[in-house]
């Protein structure tokens, strides 16, 4: 039942308005069944976590993915589903549920990772299909800093779809579901750095709807320090509607190898610490006048 009503929760139906905002659902109307070829639990020392199976409803389309409780959205084709996620150090509790007009079935593994804990993990997720909501991470460079403390945003490294990887070791994973790297709609889309530098990092992303989608939530899964004491975690929504908007979803202070804070715009005080620059809201807009145009900075 609490599987039936997370999926639930995430699905809008058809009304009179053909415009379709919102998570559709199969059109079964017998229960689906869910089958997990992978992973297929016990232990892997492999570093990505594979998340493959099928669905009895081919109809099924996203089918809702949840590890170690952070929920996504995936695309199915035929009936079957295939994606790598970064995998966490230690306990990877993964389910898969499907909906349609029947209700909800799930299926269910648990893998344990014998790997290094990850520094810092993003994931972006929309619940609308036929939209980039495109991650954009913002690394700190030794230029970055300005001698009075403020933020330069133009000297900032910038990782995402056209520039995957950064000298730190930060790596964005292309869309690849189906075969199509460039695989609209929910996500999601994945950026792991498992030893980031010291310094401010800026979590964004820029919203291009297509067809009739006016509008999506984006969902935002932030992580420090993941699979150790000292993990932090924050869930970011926010509503995106303006074709070409960049919006600021989190800031990421690393303050050294196992401590650090995540700032949310909009939800959190702003920061007072010494650590933090002063001019953040400068300099997030100066991101999003930059990326109207993606890829100025």
């Amino acid at each position: 039942m609490i599987h039936l009503l997370l999926a639930l929760s995430l699905v809008v139906q058809p009304g009179a308005n053909d415009r379709q905002v919102g998570v559709p659902i199969g059109k079964g109307k017998v229960v689906p069944t869910v089958t997990l070829t992978s992973p297929p639990g016990g232990w892997s020392v492999a570093r990505m976590l594979t998340i493959a199976g099928t669905v009895s409803d081919p109809t099924v389309d996203p089918v809702l993915v949840s590890i170690n409780g952070d929920r996504y959205l995936m695309r199915t084709f035929n009936g079957k589903f295939q994606r790598a996620f970064p995998a966490a150090s230690g306990r990877n509790v993964v389910t898969v549920t499907a909906t349609n007009r029947g209700g909800s079935g799930s299926a269910h593994a648990t893998t344990y990772a014998k790997i290094p804990p990850v520094g810092l993990k993003a994931v972006l997720t929309s619940d609308t299909d036929g939209v980039y909501t495109d991650l954009h991470i913002y690394e700190p460079t030794d230029k970055s800093t300005k001698p009075d403390g403020s933020l330069d945003v133009t000297q900032m490294l910038h990782v995402y779809w056209a520039n995957t990887s950064s000298p730190s070791g930060g790596t964005f994973y292309l869309n690849n579901q189906g075969g199509d790297f460039d695989q609209p709609a929910y996500g999601p889309y994945l950026y792991v750095n498992r030893a980031p530098p010291k310094g401010v990092y800026l979590v964004a992303t820029n919203y291009w709807p297509s067809g009739d989608k006016a509008q999506t939530v984006a969902t935002l899964n932030v992580t420090l320090f993941e699979g150790t004491p000292q993990e932090l975690k924050r869930r970011v929504q926010v509503p995106l509607a303006t074709r070409g908007t960049t919006r600021v979803l989190a800031w990421v202070n690393v303050l050294d190898a196992h401590h650090g804070a995540i700032y949310v715009p909009g939800q959190d005080p702003a920061p007072t610490d010494s650590s933090w620059p002063k001019n953040l809201d400068e300099a997030a807009k100066a991101v999003q006048r930059g990326t109207n145009a993606i890829g100025d900075y």
